[in-house]
């Protein structure tokens, strides 16, 4: 089983290398390998499980193009996150 996912992963890579592709090979959980593809408008994070199982996401662009302040949202964001965790791990 695991050669067969092997094989799928070569056969990807390959593939993306021939249609002239761009991507990245990332490794964020013990289980997985993921490959991020990016096209126009367009973002695939395409995950390699140890079990044979293979995943798909996308996250597609609206198209709207925004200036410098949208960086202040991101930022934002995060310290908004990072308030709900600390409150989480003060409950627990």
């Amino acid at each position: 089983m695991k050669t067969d996912l092997f094989n799928k992963f070569l056969t990807f890579l390959n593939q993306l290398q021939q249609q002239k592709i761009n991507y990245q090979i990332s490794h964020h959980q013990d289980e997985a390998i993921m490959i991020t593809v990016s096209i126009v408008g367009e973002r695939w994070e395409i995950e390699f499980l140890e079990n044979g199982d293979i995943e798909v996401e996308k996250f597609i662009s609206n198209g709207e193009i925004r200036g410098e302040e949208a960086l202040k949202e991101l930022f934002e964001r995060e310290t908004a996150d990072d308030s709900l965790i600390e409150k989480v791990s003060v409950l627990t």
